[in-house]
């Protein structure tokens, strides 16, 4: 019985003629060119995209979804996000509720935040950091179709030393939790080290190799532009990853710290508030990304106006990242830095993603770069520019949908209405 059931399943995987969708809006904007089109008019066969444009062909038979005056977009990417980090408006009484979690909860708490980032438009995913390979799991969950979310790639533990920024046991007293962070928390203190945490985050499922190349601003211990990490130990890190096909992101704020990641090899540097003019002309040269993360400062800064709480040392750091950021990236923009979309998702209210987009747009870019930033520009920073990233043949069809033309009001991308993940449709406000 169990093997004429396997023959029918696998016979009917093999033989079945994959259905066909036309998704009409419009206009459209493929993520790579310069303009919008009229009319918007994709053509989806099973998880890919099989033609667009006015003149593709309509097959007899095929499911038409008119949404009428909308623009049709690529599915949007953030390329910094940690799903499994809830947000809370007071730290300390939000890190006391973390702590009574287990992981299984804190899993399935993250599972909602999983839906709610597709649900906002974001088909795809970079989480840079979670404690217990939650990450890992999620993406697992999301691929196999059990729960419902983003498509993601995942760093597991973030790397960095004794003390700094990804060390999860700073500010604890000594022996509060039994035993002193090492190797499997993510620390390490030397090249041969930095090289072992690699491998041990890529032999429990990482995609991506995350650093913390200096301080932070949510973190109880350390200055938040300081370099955490030598050149040798970041010169290992890069090199072991890259050597076993991973990419590297480095969480920087301070100037020195990130040229130190830039001369590695880093592929992006995260936050980058106090970049001075040295490093943004290095990261021109050598083609790193940058990714700002402008919305974890606009949670920050309600945060602050709705009088939310974070210890005094972490206000000070905050406020000093929220007076130089903005300069930085306007001058970033001004040089032509790879500006990639990333958001730091959990320092905000999780879902408002996409507003990313009009705070690059405030600070000088053009909305048709900024939609670019979260779609192409971040398909290529992930390493999947053949799969995702634009809307053209053969790709797979992610495909979002926003009211009006977000070239004029860039912040009608806040407004998704449609949503499909490789040609599953999870949102449809028009039906």
């Amino acid at each position: 019985m169990r093997k004429a059931l396997l023959s029918l399943l696998l016979a009917t995987s093999v033989f079945a003629a994959p259905a066909v969708t036309v998704i009409k809006g419009a206009r459209l904007f493929d993520g790579k060119s310069n303009a919008v089109v009229s009319p918007g008019i994709i053509v989806v066969s099973g998880t890919t995209i099989l033609a667009l444009g006015a003149s593709a062909t309509i097959p007899a038979g095929a499911q038409i979804i008119d949404l009428g005056d909308v623009t049709l977009l690529p599915g949007f990417i953030d390329a910094h996000t940690h799903l499994s980090l809830p947000y809370h408006d007071d730290f300390n009484a939000g890190t006391l509720i973390d702590m009574q979690k287990s992981s299984a909860e804190k899993a399935l708490d993250a599972s909602v935040v999983t839906r709610v980032t597709l649900l906002a438009g974001f088909t795809t995913v970079r989480d840079v950091g979670a404690e217990d390979f939650l990450d890992v799991a999620l993406r697992n969950a999301i691929a196999s179709g059990s729960i419902v979310g983003p498509r993601m790639l995942v760093s597991g533990k973030a790397i960095g030393t004794t003390g700094g920024h990804c060390d999860g046991l700073a500010g604890f007293p000594f022996n509060f939790y039994g035993r002193e962070s090492g190797i499997q928390d993510g620390i390490a203190n030397s090249p041969d080290q930095m090289r072992q945490a690699v491998r041990f985050d890529i032999k429990y499922g990482a995609d991506v190799i995350k650093t913390c190349a200096t301080g932070g601003v949510l973190s109880p211990t350390d200055a938040v532009d300081t370099p955490q990490l030598t050149q040798a130990e970041l010169d290992a890190l890069v090199d072991e990853a890259h050597s076993l096909g991973r990419k590297t992101a480095a969480h920087a704020h301070g100037a020195a710290g990130a040229k130190r990641a830039i001369r590695a090899g880093i592929d992006s540097i995260e936050h980058g508030s106090f970049l001075d003019d040295e490093a943004l002309d290095m990261m021109r040269t050598k083609g790193t990304y940058y990714v700002p993360t402008l919305m974890a400062i606009q949670g920050l800064r309600e945060r602050f106006n709705q009088g939310g709480h974070i210890p005094p040392l972490m206000e000070a750091k905050a406020r000093a990242a929220m007076s130089a950021l903005d300069e930085t990236v306007s001058k970033a923009i001004r040089k032509g830095i790879k500006i990639a979309l990333g958001t730091d998702a959990g320092v905000y209210p999780h879902g408002r993603n996409a507003e990313e987009m009009g705070q690059l747009v405030r600070l000088g870019m053009k909305p048709i770069d900024a939609i670019k930033a979260g779609t192409t520009v971040d398909a290529e920073l992930l390493g999947m520019s053949n799969k995702i990233g634009s809307l053209e043949a053969g790709k797979l069809a992610d495909i979002v949908a926003v009211p009006g033309n977000p070239l004029e009001d860039i912040h009608r991308v806040e407004k998704v209405l449609f949503v499909m993940k490789e040609g599953t449709i999870y949102r449809n406000d028009k039906k």
